[in-house]
């Protein structure tokens, strides 16, 4: 198990200061990590996606859950050539999840988990941590129908962490450290309920 297993306050405390957990390219030694500058998620008109998802939305062929399967998803985010997700880290997102700070949320068809989106929340803050699909259009059902429970609920930052082409597709945007540390203060004093 996790050496951080029973220190999920400084965790936390880590996250609300802005930082975000890695493992490096061996899977090996996991490490916190901050950035000068870091990609947003905007939760307003900003946000925008492709006229081909709208339809797919519309036909709603995947059905929406929180939390149906989280370890499953996990595993989703980790199964790639390429991962920052050690076991350890594994670990501690479940550890996170019984705590009550970690979340997946998930497109199903039927009994098929379609594709999701790992995050931790933190008041008024969602920290968007990896994502992916099994069944194409999955993720980014997910990510829309996200962004819609967000808004709902008055979360107030998406934190997506480091900009990709797909997040650019649907908005996504960069701010410099000192802006997005003053975000993140006010954000977190936001009594804001995800579940």
């Amino acid at each position: 198990m996790s050496s951080f297993q029973y220190d999920i306050p400084n965790i936390v405390e880590n996250y609300a200061r802005g930082y975000f957990l890695m493992a490096d390219e061996q899977g090996e030694n996991l490490g916190w990590y901050g950035s000068r500058e870091r990609t947003l998620m905007p939760l307003d008109e900003r946000f925008h996606y492709p006229r081909s998802l709208r339809r797919v939305l519309n036909q709603e062929r995947f059905q929406v859950a929180i939390d149906r399967n989280f370890l499953a998803v996990v595993e989703g985010c980790a199964n790639r050539e390429t991962t920052w997700i050690s076991d350890e880290l594994k670990d501690i997102y479940w550890e996170l999840h019984q705590a009550g700070f970690a979340h997946s949320f998930e497109t199903w068809q039927g009994n098929e988990l379609a594709g999701g989106i790992l995050g931790i929340t933190l008041g008024g803050v969602f920290i968007g941590e990896s994502m992916f699909f099994r069944i194409p259009d999955g993720s980014k059902v997910a990510l829309v129908k996200l962004v819609e429970r967000l808004r709902s609920r008055q979360f107030k930052l998406f934190d997506v962490q480091m900009m990709n082409p797909h997040l650019e597709r649907f908005g996504a945007y960069i701010v410099d450290s000192r802006t997005y540390q003053e975000w993140l203060k006010g954000a977190l004093t936001q009594p804001c309920r995800f579940v």
